[in-house]
């Protein structure tokens, strides 16, 4: 099984927008069981809130559900238990380093590294463009799955 953890600053955009997307990509490809997929913040300035209503359009547009999150944070003892942990911007990937003590196993990524493309997923809680980031982490989920494939 591939564990997986998306993280961004609130976990109330970004990173549950790419979870539920992610996991619904794999359940339609008959994968899901190969794969543990959760999201978390580096920031608790949201802990415990429910999704962005902009995130919940989306996902509820696409029939996606995301019953029961709530945004949680990125622990220190994380680091042992998921193989990956993708971040949507290099500021996560920052605070990632410093909240889990490193990375010595090469762990953290950029979610857009995987679609070659060395940029952030633009926030959407400054920037109000749900549907950039939507078609930013449609694809860059497309490209890590694709990777995660070819690694097997």
């Amino acid at each position: 099984m591939i564990r997986i953890m998306f993280v961004c600053l609130g976990n109330i955009c970004r990173s549950p927008m790419a979870e539920f997307l992610f996991k619904d990509y794999v359940d339609k490809l008959g994968e899901s069981d190969n794969f543990l997929v959760r999201s978390s913040a580096t920031s608790p300035e949201e802990y415990g809130s429910g999704l962005h209503y902009g995130t919940r359009a989306i996902l509820d547009r696409l029939g996606i559900s995301y019953k029961g999150k709530r945004a949680e944070l990125l622990n220190k003892s994380d680091y042992e238990k998921y193989d990956y942990f993708i971040g949507m911007d290099e500021r996560n990937l920052i605070n990632m380093r410093r909240i889990l003590g490193g990375d010595e196993q090469d762990k953290i990524r950029l979610l857009m590294d995987f679609a070659g493309e060395h940029r952030d997923v633009a926030d959407p809680w400054w920037t109000g463009d749900f549907e950039s980031t939507y078609n930013d982490i449609s694809k860059g989920i497309k490209y890590l799955y694709k990777y995660l494939k070819e690694q097997k």
